[in-house]
């Protein structure tokens, strides 16, 4: 019998909810028809990258020497991207960040499992707060380390701080935030943002090492509200930065992405080195590198996102009047309403009946709730109001 990794194994054979929900979908729509079943498991962005994009590859593809083009770039990306991508986040946010500053990756996966991995020595924990994204529990075991979960404060999805505190120990290494945030929504006001950098700088000097804040900010520009988002490293100097375009420029079939480790970050370019050898470790050296030029060429651009507002005023607005309860989402493209019975999967399951495809909040750390990916075109969401209106009539909540 061959010896194999078990973990491995169990992870290849154990579906996370989001994709079993997914491949469920695509099953139903090749027996009844794409447009019978409403599909709302994943975050697939549905508005079409911008054409400025598709401008940047063609313009690429004619005047760049192929050679450049399609070959490989420094193992931390092309030096004039970073620089590039440095220029931008100093526009918008008064900063002073550098080429070296950066590490381009595929996508925020890679940025995440880069930074854990530099980070992560055996025996450490990392703590995040529920509901989250359910690869961080394996991103963070692969790194050698231990998730430890906060529980949620069900009320707004800000962070209970007295649990947090709770949870803090001299072997936490590092707290990881995403806000906007995936499954809810919500995005951290700043209130939330500066109590949380005054905490961890308490702790840290309380247990003489750093506790890094990883910010995870795929959705960062997916924002509905009037104030702009906190700019975390602002708030606390330990902070690493870990993005993706896959949202914001709707790409996420092209896996492009960057950690950034800012220069006033303790030991900053001794960190910057771990992510390096992070990345040659796990073989996540030169990410995609026509991207790395397009992401280069349209810094600062996004897709439509007035789109995912119209859709989340729809769907939001409807399922409130339908008497489910959800708390205020103001960015991403989830909604994440309670379920009117405890197990939530067993509602996903009676939604199925009306081909309809959730995804139950457990495998988020957030029982007696469900994830609904609104990033799908809003002809879907009109279709499926009645859908969700005779699911609410079983449950007696209209």
């Amino acid at each position: 019998m061959i010896q194999l990794s078990q973990r491995m194994v169990a992870l290849g054979t154990a579906r996370s909810e989001i994709r079993e929900a997914f491949a469920f979908a695509q099953a139903r729509a090749a027996e009844v028809g794409a447009e019978n079943v409403d599909d709302f498991s994943i975050g697939n962005p549905s508005v079409p990258a911008p054409e400025t994009v598709a401008q940047a590859v063609r313009e690429l593809v004619d005047s760049v020497d192929p050679i450049k083009l399609h070959g490989y770039t420094p193992a931390q990306g092309d030096g004039e991207v970073r620089q590039a991508l440095a220029e931008d986040l100093n526009r918008r946010h008064g900063t002073a960040y550098g080429p070296d500053d950066f590490y381009l990756t595929a996508g925020a996966a890679g940025a995440l499992c880069c930074v854990l991995s530099a980070l992560g020595c055996p025996g450490d924990q990392f703590v995040t707060f529920a509901p989250y994204f359910p690869e961080y529990k394996v991103f963070v075991e692969s790194a050698g380390g231990e998730l430890v979960a906060v529980p949620a404060d069900l009320a707004d999805f800000q962070i209970d701080f007295d649990a947090f505190t709770a949870a803090l120990n001299p072997q936490v290494k590092g707290v990881i935030i995403n806000s906007p945030n995936n499954p809810t929504g919500v995005v951290y006001s700043e209130a939330t943002i500066r109590r949380l950098g005054q905490t961890l700088a308490e702790k840290s000097q309380e247990y003489g090492h750093p506790i890094w804040l990883i910010s995870d900010e795929p959705y960062r520009e997916i924002v509905y509200q009037d104030t702009p988002l906190p700019w975390v490293p602002d708030y606390y100097a330990n902070t690493l930065v870990c993005y993706s375009y896959s949202k914001s420029l709707s790409l996420p079939g092209q896996r492009i992405g960057y950690v950034l480790v800012p220069p006033q970050a303790q030991e900053a370019k001794l960190v910057y080195a771990a992510v390096c050898g992070a990345g040659r470790a796990l073989g996540y050296v030169c990410a995609p590198s026509l991207f790395q030029l397009v992401a280069a060429r349209c810094v600062g651009q996004t897709s439509d996102m007035a789109v995912y507002r119209r859709n989340r005023d729809l769907l939001l607005d409807a399922l409130r009047e339908m008497g489910y309860t959800c708390a205020q989402p103001d960015g991403a493209f989830y909604l994440f309403p309670r379920t009117p019975e405890p197990d939530a999967g067993a509602f996903c399951q009676r939604a199925r009946k009306y081909d309809l495809v959730l995804v139950p909040g457990d495998s988020f750390g957030c029982p007696g709730h469900v994830r609904i990916s609104y990033c799908v075109p809003t002809e879907q969401i009109q279709r499926a109001l009645p859908k969700f209106r005779a699911l609410a009539r079983e449950y007696g909540l209209c």
